[in-house]
């Protein structure tokens, strides 16, 4: 942009200034005129007046008419002047950068406002318009609607939640009935003269031949086979230092030497030895021997056994 003031308000001031000054000074050029102008009139005088008309007359009409050409003479400066209302066509500038133009690509900023966008213009001599550098304000952007059946924006996953812990195993029972709600036949301690010992040393459990017997607790096992008028028996060292002996075994489910836990079968039920019908002989005793021996109902509801 030309930093040359323009000359058109210039111009117009004192086209004005003269037209004042004229319209001002016709009266006092006319009384003048009429009352100091004899000398003059005697130089401009034609010695031969024209016909018709007084020599005085002819001078007022001349002044007049001066003033008259000097009301249009400011007229036609008024006109002519570039900035005159004539001259009020406004051209756009041409294109770049400007406080009224950016470069399209750039974002427009969120507190620009403009009340409306810009509309198609040509440039003088068909010049190219400006009009792709005009930035256009966010509040006249087109607003597009949300299309119908977009899923809304799934929120961000937080971070997975921790696997719950598995549940700890049930512990592993330590004691355990030889034959879990079996009826008792004979309890421990009953007199009977036929014993060495002059009373029961165990108790005897009704059970059916074959019934599946469990170790009472986790314990080695000291022997397993035929042992006279028990038939065939096993019997256990538990881990408190007791032995658990089972009698009138049918069939053998352990060795010497094994290791067993609580509820592990051992063998199976029968009628073997000294027995007068299927049953299980079971004794508790404090060292292995015959008749170092205690109750086994007694012993074991002790440990928590209660099924008996």
């Amino acid at each position: 942009m030309s930093s040359v003031p323009p000359v058109g308000p210039v111009l117009r001031r004192l086209a004005a200034r003269t037209a004042a000054q004229a319209a001002a000074w016709q009266p006092r050029l006319g009384h003048a005129a009429r009352t100091h102008a004899a000398p003059l009139r005697a130089l401009a005088a034609p010695r031969h007046p024209l016909p018709g008309g007084h020599p005085q007359a002819e001078r007022e009409r001349a002044v007049v008419a001066a003033g008259a050409a000097a009301v249009l003479l400011a007229g036609a400066l008024l006109v002519a002047a570039p900035g005159s209302a004539s001259a009020q066509t406004v051209r756009p500038t041409t294109p770049g950068s400007s406080a009224f133009t950016a470069p399209q690509a750039a974002v427009p900023s969120p507190g620009l406002v403009q009340v409306a966008g810009p509309s198609p213009y040509r440039l003088p001599n068909n010049g190219d318009s400006a009009q792709e550098f005009v930035a256009v304000a966010a509040n006249l952007l087109p607003v597009e609607p949300p299309v119908a059946g977009t899923p809304a924006e799934a929120p961000a996953p937080g971070p997975e939640a921790a696997p719950a812990p598995e549940p700890a195993p049930a512990p592993a029972p330590e004691w355990s009935a030889p034959v879990p709600d079996a009826p008792t036949s004979n309890p421990y301690g009953a007199a009977n003269s036929e014993y060495a010992a002059g009373y029961h040393t165990g108790v005897d459990f009704a059970v059916d031949p074959g019934t599946p017997l469990l170790a009472v607790g986790n314990a080695t096992v000291v022997s397993a086979g035929w042992d006279g008028s028990y038939g065939k028996e096993v019997v256990l060292r538990l881990a408190d230092g007791h032995y658990a002996q089972y009698a009138h075994l049918s069939s053998l489910g352990v060795a010497a030497g094994d290791q067993v836990s609580a509820g592990e079968q051992i063998g199976r039920s029968g009628s073997t030895g000294n027995s007068t019908g299927p049953h299980l002989h079971f004794e508790i005793r404090t060292s292995n021997r015959y008749g170092a021996v205690v109750n086994p109902i007694a012993f074991l509801a002790g440990h928590g056994v209660t099924d008996f």
